[in-house]
């Protein structure tokens, strides 16, 4: 299954980037003997600052056709990490090719979107960066394949 984590702005080299990317590297081999994987970023930006609705839309564009689609919202689902591993490997088994984590703009991901959603995760309370939330995303997909691996990385 592949991921896709697509999101409002552009990410300038640094290292936030240099995170997103170690992350989804170590994903790539870990995740590839599991059947996920590869995992890539999209990027979309809205240059005419239409708001949620036309970040909606090109978030709409930017999602593979058939993807389970999977907000991150507030009003999510709070999950632990092998809560989140087993999530994908449901969709994994159910024959899903393709999951696309969506990270919307400052203002979050407009309501049509959020209501088109298969599901919809949360990283708590707490209103984080949305650049830092593709650090923290990044991470848990990792996290997940290593877990679902039985991988050392994940400790209890």
């Amino acid at each position: 299954m592949r991921i896709s984590i697509c999101a409002v702005g552009r990410l300038r080299a640094g290292p936030e980037k240099l995170l997103i990317d170690d992350y989804l590297t170590r994903f790539d081999r870990t995740g590839r003997g599991l059947g996920l994987g590869p995992a890539r970023v999209v990027e979309v930006e809205d240059k005419k600052n239409g708001g949620m609705g036309a970040e909606a839309a090109l978030l709409r564009k930017a999602l593979p056709k058939g993807a389970v689609i999977c907000t991150l919202d507030e009003r999510g689902r709070v999950m632990s990490s092998p809560d989140f591993a087993n999530r994908l490997i449901k969709w994994r088994d159910a024959g899903r090719q393709d999951l696309a984590l969506v990270i919307g703009g400052a203002d979050g991901i407009g309501p049509s979107l959020r209501a088109e959603a298969d599901f919809s995760l949360s990283f708590g309370a707490m209103v984080w960066p949305h650049m830092l939330v593709r650090v923290m995303l990044a991470e848990q997909i990792y996290r997940a394949a290593n877990i679902l691996s039985g991988g050392p990385y994940h400790r209890v």
